[in-house]
């Protein structure tokens, strides 16, 4: 397995933390984007780097040399300005810092993404934030895969066998639409770093009963990858038109076709 560079965002969350530990467990090189040196609880061998994803001037130092990222970022009960700085501006700032530069992504959004009308994304936009994250990334040309989990810590003690899901069409808003362990998602974002068959993939993250699985690349393989020049995900449904977005989405996803065209 190559040994990467890995930028890990959102490092001091309960997910991000388990993507540090996960990715110096497989030899990779980490590197955490911090607000607080001092106050950050992250293992041993990660190197911190002080940053914050709402200023983008220190995520460029904080890329350099960097070969894959990895983006947990949380912003629940903010509102919706923090819903699109963090979940949305962030990837605009990285693709502006890297200057061109290709790097590999991995990035974890939710499963119901998709779903516009419930009580979350009413309250704060989250879901609609992050799937326009989720198009930026697939726009920009980088190697990516989106992972969609379901509740975190939901999941029994017998419940480790892994589901790849396509389509999200699981919408209840309730652990009813899946379950996984924080732990089975930072192990399946580390491993899309090195995987090929994980390119270009989105899918929804589940666990049911049975034992986890000693490789993830049939898993990995046997989704379908997401339409070249496509928006949103392979089997997505079709709810939230181009034309109805705000101005300022549309005019990035410009500015990122034209970025992918001169990189």
């Amino acid at each position: 397995m190559p040994q990467l560079n890995v930028l890990v965002v959102g490092a001091t969350g309960s997910v991000g933390r388990l993507v540090v530990s996960e990715a110096l467990r497989r030899n990779h090189k980490v590197r955490a984007l911090v607000r607080n040196a001092s106050s950050a609880r992250l293992p041993e061998g990660a190197e911190m780097v002080v940053g914050d994803v709402t200023k983008p001037d220190t995520l460029e130092p904080a890329l350099e040399g960097m070969d894959a990222v990895v983006l947990t970022l949380k912003a629940d009960g903010q509102g919706r300005a923090a819903a699109e700085a963090v979940y949305y501006r962030t990837f605009l700032d990285i693709l502006a810092a890297l200057g061109g530069r290709s790097l590999r992504i991995a990035l974890m959004t939710t499963i119901g993404v998709t779903e516009r009308h419930g009580h979350y994304n009413r309250t704060n936009e989250g879901h609609d934030w992050k799937r326009r994250a989720e198009r930026l990334v697939r726009r920009s040309g980088l190697p990516y895969t989106i992972v969609r989990p379901g509740w975190f810590d939901y999941n029994a003690a017998d419940q480790h066998r892994l589901e790849f899901l396509q389509g999200d069409r699981r919408h209840s808003g309730t652990p009813s639409d899946g379950v996984i362990s924080r732990q089975k998602i930072a192990e399946v974002l580390v491993e899309s770093l090195t995987s090929d068959a994980a390119t270009r993939k989105t899918f929804e993250l589940v666990a049911e009963t049975g034992p986890a699985p000693t490789d993830l690349n049939p898993l990995f393989a046997a989704l379908r990858p997401d339409p070249e020049d496509a928006l949103d995900a392979v089997l997505d449904l079709d709810n939230m038109p181009l034309d109805q977005e705000p101005d300022r989405v549309r005019r990035d996803l410009d500015l990122i076709s034209r970025y992918r065209a001169t990189a």
